[in-house]
């Protein structure tokens, strides 16, 4: 069996092949040439349905499993073919009168599709080889056992062939009726068939027939094609937000496998335009260090039995008392806290390129047929890992912004300000600290806050004094710095023309996303964000993001070549 392309599809003809009795195998045999039939390559296929759909039973291993369409349909080709092989030829002579699909349909006084769904319920079919393809006939003896077995059924199947218009009718406005109070398909079938005394199988056919014959006026609309950007991002927020498969695909009136996609397909989507920031080490590259890495902390136990000792000083304010019921780290376990979170972050990465590429732009793009679902859910299991280890390390160090802020404090300035100013400063270097060079987290962290405070307190001092009464005598000591305004706006004249001849000189979508990032555009009183680009050019704001910076670089290389000075 060297003709398919996915392995699981190959273990599961060897299981049909080998196990399966001829009659068995038969029936799979039709089974897989519908399934082929409704195989579509653009999209992905649940392996347990597609195990569901031949066999009839619904395995429990391989949950997560997705079969690329293309794969699969060549697949399904290639199975059909070897279950056929396996077919008895068709006899010589007949004892009695044998009848295809077809003509027995036409005996009875039924449809096809009616014949199908009576197989399943006993009719029994023998699937034969002539002259090399496959079909399905029926001994007449078994059909009058049949039809002796189930008269009533029969009766009513040939009697929907015979319904009157009258009838058809009133059926369509009462499932019409039901349509429009939001009942799915089935709902309205089941309904209907109870109050007109017909099958739901029936009334269901009736509508979908109603419905191909008649689009303009259907009842349930075909939805089909893709989702577009905005419907995506909708379903998965509701997903999010804890809505039901279910109600999703009721109110986007689609299937739950539609669903699922999208929401997969969001999910990998969010995960490419994620940025996992970290600090690499060649230890990662040694598979036998894994068990060390992701093993537990130095002296950990001591840790966790000096932490629940842990209480807030009676002098400490209360919005600080928590700060004082996580002990401090020492140096080794610092440094494996910092290894592993890293380690996490790599794995992460890692496994997000097994289904994004890179454009020509830098920029990642997912490869919907190589995204799994158990692949998704492993990248958010390690960076929820990696979280809960940055915010120990976040909450073990901020008495550390505490003791600093403190000392940088003037009179009349607000403690818990310069705390908060110092947390994200204290973020900032759990993210960027290098582990690898051997060094004490607080050097480096208390180096990254003091220069933080160094920048942002004097800034504040400014702004502060400019509120500030009784301060005219700064005003008077000032030297005049006025200039001449017709000059500068001559100045600022060329200037503008200069920057609107290097604009011309970019590509169009180049020049826009500048234009509108910059406000220049006559009609817009301020720039716009990156995510309203975004919206009006269809793509995501992390793509203007690169396109804008791409354009700033051209600008600036274009200035310098031609000696221009942008206002």
């Amino acid at each position: 069996m060297t003709g398919f392309r996915l392995d699981v599809m190959r273990d599961l003809a060897d299981q049909l092949t080998r196990f399966a009795p001829s009659a068995r195998l038969a029936e799979q045999a039709g089974k897989v040439a519908a399934l082929r039939a409704d195989v579509d390559p653009e999209r992905v296929y649940p392996y347990q349905f597609v195990v569901w759909r031949i066999t009839g039973f619904r395995p429990e291993d391989r949950p997560r499993l997705i079969l690329p369409g293309a794969d699969l349909a060549a697949d399904l080709v290639y199975l059909e073919r070897l279950l056929c092989s396996s077919l008895p030829e068709l006899p010589g002579e007949q004892p009695e009168e044998v009848l295809t699909l077809g003509e027995l349909g036409t005996r009875l006084g039924v449809s096809t599709r009616t014949l199908r769904r009576w197989q399943t319920l006993g009719l029994v079919g023998s699937p034969v080889v002539v002259e090399g393809k496959r079909r399905l006939l029926f001994r007449w003896s078994e059909v009058e056992r049949f039809v002796a077995r189930n008269a009533a059924r029969v009766e009513r199947g040939a009697r929907f062939e015979r319904m009157e218009a009258s009838e058809r009718d009133s059926i369509l406005e009462r499932v019409r009726a039901f349509a429009n109070e939001g009942f799915g398909l089935l709902q309205a079938s089941r309904r209907a068939a109870r109050e007109f005394g017909r099958a739901v199988e029936t009334v269901r056919a009736l509508v979908k027939n109603h419905d191909r014959t008649s689009p303009r006026a259907a009842l349930y609309p075909a939805r089909t094609g893709p989702f577009d950007r905005l419907t995506k991002w909708d379903i998965y927020s509701s997903y999010r937000r804890g809505q039901s498969v279910e109600n999703i695909a009721k109110s986007h009136q689609r299937s739950r496998n539609s669903v699922y996609r999208v929401i997969h397909e969001v999910r990998a989507q969010r995960l490419a335009e994620l940025n996992i920031d970290l600090i690499s080490s060649p230890a990662f590259e040694d598979a036998t260090l894994e068990s060390e890495i992701l093993g537990q902390m130095p002296n950990e136990a001591d840790y966790e039995s000096r932490r629940s000792a842990m209480r807030a000083p009676r002098d400490v304010p209360a919005e600080l008392a928590s700060l004082y019921l996580v002990p401090l780290l020492e140096k080794d376990q610092e440094q494996h806290l910092f290894r592993q979170m890293n380690f996490l972050k790599c794995q992460a990465s890692r496994l997000r390129d097994s289904f994004c590429t890179t454009d020509i732009d830098g920029a990642r793009v997912v490869e919907p047929a190589k995204v799994k679902i158990s692949t998704l859910d492993e990248i958010d299991s390690l960076l929820k890992q990696a979280t809960r280890i940055r915010d120990l390390l976040i909450n073990a160090n901020m008495r550390l912004v505490v003791n600093i802020a403190k000392k940088h404090t003037a009179p009349g300035d607000s403690l818990f300000e310069v705390i908060s100013d110092g947390n994200v400063s204290l973020m900032k270097a759990v993210e960027k600290f290098d582990y690898t060079r051997g060094f004490k987290f607080s050097t480096y962290a208390s180096w990254a806050i003091m220069k933080n405070f160094s920048r942002s307190l004097p800034d504040e001092k400014v702004r502060r004094d400019r509120f500030l009464t009784g301060q005219e005598e700064i005003f008077d000591l000032r030297a005049d710095l006025r200039s001449n305004e017709s000059d500068l706006l001559s100045q600022q004249a060329r200037a503008t023309e200069s920057v609107h001849g290097l604009l011309e000189q970019l590509d169009p979508r180049e020049r826009a996303i500048i234009r509108l990032r910059a406000g220049l555009e006559s009609d817009m009183p301020r720039g716009l964000t990156l995510a309203e680009i975004g919206n009006r050019f269809g793509i995501t704001k992390e793509r203007v993001r690169q396109l804008h910076a791409r354009s700033m670089r051209k600008l600036r290389t274009l200035a310098q070549d031609q000696h221009v000075d942008a206002p």
